[in-house]
């Protein structure tokens, strides 16, 4: 039994992945994503069935080994042999459970399966190969375009890389991201994204929401921001309030008047809302009183729909949201029926949101249409008659 056949996709993420790595009619798949959502597992396993299948002759790593103090790319000159054992560990913490190591290692001394320094493939070429360049987000475009060079008669490259990450650290215009807007006019490759409903590994989740609480609690705040939080501290003392978003600037830039979207919004840790708003809303509206603001407040969650739903202008139409998830650098929001209404005319709604959202997490707005299907169309249109 292959190692992909062990492996059960738990997303219709994964199952797309699986199928364009099977897919001999891509030379080239881009998988990107958070970490946890299986990009590594699933590019590893399928080079190592190449190779055991005979489908290819050699199953080829490129990954870069970063140093996580500095932050620097540490090469094969750098780190000697200590580079080999680097890249040897992170393979064997991936397939621990899926296959004996002793069958890796006996891959390795037949010359089936090599680990390469991103640095230096030119020169090189890769015929009947598997090509996995992983953590994409750390290598140098032009070293993964050189791998697109690299490729030969019958091979396959896959890269994977986490463009999340990126965003959220305020490194959304780097290399993985203009890496991924290549592959996506590219004849002959697919793109495939990931989002948190990809994300199998525990922990994975928990740590994207830390890292944003962190990055939105370190953010400079402005003087009115600064006054909603001093006056949180006296009227809900309690209230872990992470940080406040003053939208008053972007609702006269893209001209909002909706009297739904408030001022500033607020944001608490997870189940501290009700010690900000208080029993019967008096808290939040001494806050309101001190601030001169209309605030709205949501706690942080990945659940990132609740706060669309706090600021959009149009106060029904989390109603037609189907999905809020990364697709790439940015969240894509998927909308249903109403997608006119969520835009916006000229698209000022989601110019809006997506000034918000980058000057609250670092991450843009994207929207997409979610065609309905003309039965269900139908049925809708039957049950609001019936109503």
């Amino acid at each position: 039994m292959g190692l992909l056949e062990k492996i059960k996709p738990m997303s219709p993420g994964q199952e797309e992945l699986l199928q364009a790595l099977k897919d001999d009619t891509y030379e080239v798949v881009g998988v990107f994503g958070p970490t946890g959502t299986g990009k590594s597992l699933l590019s590893a396993s399928y080079g190592i069935d190449g190779v055991v299948g005979g489908k290819y002759k050699r199953f080829v790593i490129a990954r870069p080994v970063v140093d996580v103090v500095t932050g620097r790319e540490v090469t094969t000159i750098d780190a000697g042999e200590l580079y080999y054992d680097l890249a040897s560990a992170y393979l064997k913490d991936i397939f621990t459970g899926l296959i004996e190591w002793q069958e890796v290692e006996e891959l390795i001394r037949d010359g089936k399966l090599l680990f390469a320094d991103t640095h230096y493939l030119r020169g090189r070429t890769f015929d009947e190969t598997v090509i996995f360049v992983d953590d994409a987000q750390a290598v140098m475009p032009e070293s993964a375009i050189e791998a697109f060079m690299r490729i030969g008669r019958n091979s396959k490259l896959i890269i994977a890389g986490d463009p999340v990450l990126q965003s959220v650290l305020g490194m959304g215009s780097s290399g993985i991201v203009a890496l991924r807007e290549v592959l996506l006019g590219e004849d002959n490759a697919k793109v495939v994204d990931l989002g948190l409903k990809d994300i199998v590994r525990p922990g994975a989740k928990r740590g994207i929401k830390l890292l944003l609480e962190m990055k939105m609690r370190k953010r400079a705040l402005s003087s009115v921001e600064r006054s909603v939080v001093d006056s949180a501290k006296i009227h809900a003392p309690d209230a872990d309030v992470i940080t406040v978003l003053d939208l008053m600037d972007d609702k006269r830039a893209f001209d909002i008047t909706a009297e739904h979207v408030p001022d500033a919004l607020v944001i608490v840790k997870e189940g501290y809302l009700a010690r900000l708003i208080g029993k019967g809303g008096e808290r939040i509206n001494k806050i309101e009183q001190d601030a001169q603001l209309k605030l709205r407040a949501v706690e942080l969650t990945l659940n990132f729909t609740e706060i669309v739903r706090a600021i959009h202008p149009v106060s029904w139409i989390h109603k037609h949201i189907t999905d809020v998830d990364f697709a790439g650098p940015n969240l894509m929001v998927k909308v249903k029926e109403e997608f006119g209404a969520f835009v916006g005319q000229r698209g000022s709604y989601i110019k809006f949101l997506d000034s918000a959202f980058k000057r609250l997490m670092g991450v843009g707005i994207v929207a997409g249409e979610e065609v309905v299907e003309e039965r269900e169309r139908t049925r809708r249109k039957a049950k609001r008659k019936v109503g």
